[in-house]
């Protein structure tokens, strides 16, 4: 897409206040050319007025060999980075150099830098991903728990190479105020872990002058981003990071006049948002689980910030965490799988934990059951991780352990107000089957930047084992035709009209025509349980088309009836989309679709159509599945394709069996 179509979309989707305050953003960025509103000063700082610690685990009982291999794999210059594993980007890195493409972005004024432009800055999620500095924390992590000065002098190399290749304002790291509200998140951690005003690293000449330099900055970051907060149709997720690094700054920080105003801010802000941006029944309104776990992470560690500084939050803002983490454990099957709904980046807050098969959902539910003392949240957790360890020390895992986690489980079935409901049986169990469906709003906004055209889809997982799945993510701001296809319609378990999607791309964050969706029916208490749903997506069209979708699931014999009614005058063509698991076996029998899994399987017959099975296809893209960033594998996508002539029911059929032996098939 040009830039001047994206301008054009983009406009459309702002109101009159919006469009004032981008124009006031403009001037002020323009400004920024001859100075005005940039820095000129930064004050001395108060030593004396020092955040208390927050970080309540010393390390003792982490998995050391883990954390000892992240931290020399960094200074042996190998990084991770999205798909680049073990990348040679050298010690220390060069900061404005994209590890994925080469290129080296320009060192002008960070606000005059077309950060979109791969011709200019490369892959911009590649070369803000190292700038986050999560690689600090582990080496001061490996020096916390060694004591080996190597680890410790590494983070001080890290710190000022960084400062003398990104001096304030100039580069591409002074562009996005949530890139250096994560920086400032990172720096917090890691300044504790080294030992904070007293550390080592400060000691003597050199060190007062790297402990200046650091102090310097650390208000510059706070200053840009107190400047520059994402507002109007951007306030998701950007600015509720932007106020946590405004907040963690202040209180581990908070020896500036400035200081008082911005943790004010901040807290305000973030109390603010936390109700705004998720549901009071405990969804993100992105429509996006992994942006879910990110606000969670954030609100989780501005909490243990703020509460060891005598500066916690609210009933309400906690209540709405602990929701949060209703909706995750209702979403996660007995094997810890959650569906991919929506974008997602691969982003950690901070990473404190390095043991090997970490899971960042599972965490997170460990981090609640702690919190707020419950049970449940243990079960599905199932494990006290190190990032809790580190977190809430031998205190937090005593009240782990005093938590009883065998209770059989019980999850929330409807998140009305999020607009996602469960079917399903046996929960948390070998026999366990999970249904979830997506009768959710596209985004958040008016650009619904991170939702999915998945209106009426739904995801199927039996005994632990993902049978049909949400595609996931794989690329954003690069691979156009990638990024339209996995958040396109053809790529969820619904319903393609024409061959057009239920809403209408705008731009790789931005969404202009929105599908509508409304729950009619979700029934649980009877042998037969059942949800019912429609959307609009399709009352664009000049002969408009209206789906319904009806779901029974048969708790006894465990079968699954798919009813799609489209309401309709004229003729259509129509798609009944399909997305199974990498672990599946997809066959075609007799019109029948037949898949197995590891454990499981199923059969699928549908009144209509011949079923088409796509593989890895690059033209038409279809049949792929995205479990990390810019990583994708073929998977079985099958549709069944007819046209249809007026108002038409088309009924698929799914009986779930377990794995035993060919002849179930």
């Amino acid at each position: 897409m040009t830039s001047l179509a994206w301008k054009i979309n983009r406009l459309k989707l702002m109101g009159a206040p919006e469009v004032a305050w981008r124009v006031q953003q403009l001037l002020q960025k323009k400004a920024s050319k001859l100075g005005i509103g940039l820095l000129r000063r930064v004050p001395a700082p108060q030593l004396t007025r020092m955040g208390q610690p927050f970080l309540a685990g010393d390390g003792r009982d982490t998995d050391s060999v883990a954390l000892r291999a992240a931290a020399d794999a960094v200074l042996a210059g190998r990084w991770n980075v999205f798909a680049l594993l073990g990348a040679e980007l050298g010690f220390p890195p060069q900061w404005n150099r994209d590890p994925k493409t080469g290129t080296v972005a320009p060192v002008t004024l960070g606000k005059q830098i077309d950060y979109r432009s791969e011709k200019v800055v490369g892959d911009i999620k590649y070369l803000w991903e190292p700038n986050r500095h999560l690689e600090l924390v582990a080496l001061a992590q490996a020096w916390k728990v060694t004591g080996e000065q190597r680890y410790a002098d590494g983070a001080r190399t890290l710190l000022q190479s960084w400062f003398e290749q990104c001096p304030y304002p100039m580069g591409v790291h002074w562009t996005s105020s949530l890139e250096l509200a994560l920086r400032l998140l990172n720096w917090a951690c890691a300044w504790e872990l080294l030992g904070g005003l007293a550390s080592p690293l400060f000691q003597g000449e050199a060190g007062q002058r790297f402990l200046q330099q650091w102090l310097t900055a650390i208000y510059q970051h706070s200053h840009f981003i107190s400047g520059y907060f994402s507002r109007h149709s951007s306030a998701n997720n950007h600015l509720f990071g932007e106020y946590m690094g405004l907040f963690v700054a202040s209180t581990v920080w908070p020896c500036w006049p400035e200081s008082t105003r911005w943790q004010a801010l901040a807290r305000k802000g973030l109390e603010e948002e936390a109700l705004k941006q998720n549901t009071p029944d405990g969804v993100n309104r992105e429509q996006a689980v992994y942006y879910q776990h990110e606000v969670m992470d954030m609100m989780l560690l501005c909490q243990r910030i703020g509460q060891a500084n005598g500066a916690g939050f609210s009933t309400a803002y906690l209540q709405r965490l602990e929701r949060l983490a209703e909706f995750i454990a209702a979403l996660m099957d007995v094997d810890g799988n959650v569906p991919m709904t929506g974008d997602a980046d691969d982003a950690q807050m901070v990473r404190l934990a390095h043991e090997d098969g970490w899971h960042r959902y599972r965490s997170l539910l460990a981090s609640c059951a702690v919190l707020f003392g419950r049970a449940d949240f243990k079960r599905k957790a199932s494990h006290f991780d190190d990032k809790n360890r580190w977190l809430f020390g031998v205190a937090g895992l005593q009240h782990w352990q005093a938590l009883n986690g065998g209770l059989p489980e019980a999850p929330v079935l409807a998140f009305p107000e999020g607009g996602y409901f469960l079917l399903g049986s046996h929960f948390g169990t070998p026999d366990e089957v999970r249904l979830v469906a997506d009768c959710a709003p596209l985004g958040y906004l008016s650009i619904a930047a991170h939702g999915h055209a998945d209106a009426l889809a739904f995801t199927l997982s039996v005994g632990g084992e993902e049978l049909l799945i949400d595609p996931g993510t794989y690329a954003y701001h690069t691979q156009k035709k990638w990024r339209d296809y996995f958040r396109s319609t053809p790529a969820h378990n619904t319903i393609a009209v024409d061959g057009l999607d239920q809403s209408e791309i705008g731009g790789n964050f931005m969404w202009l025509k929105k599908a509508n969706a409304r729950m009619i029916a979700h029934e649980t208490n009877s042998e037969v349980q059942v949800f019912e749903g429609e959307h609009d997506g399709y009352g664009r069209l000049a002969d408009p088309v209206l789906h319904r979708r009806r779901i029974e699931f048969n708790f006894n014999n465990k079968c699954i009836v798919v009813k799609d009614i489209l309401q309709c005058t004229n003729v259509h063509d129509i798609a009944v989309h399909w997305q199974f698991g990498e672990s599946c076996d997809v066959s075609l029998v007799d019109g029948q679709v037949q898949v197995r899994g590891q454990r499981n399987g199923l059969r699928m017959m549908c009144t209509h159509g011949i079923p088409e099975v796509l593989c890895g296809s690059d033209t038409p893209p279809g049949g792929w599945i995205s479990r990390r960033f810019d990583e994708k594998l073929p998977i079985a996508s099958v549709a069944w394709r007819v046209q249809v002539h007026g108002t038409t029911e088309i009924v698929t059929r799914i009986e779930l069996m377990p794995f035993a032996s060919p002849a179930n098939y």
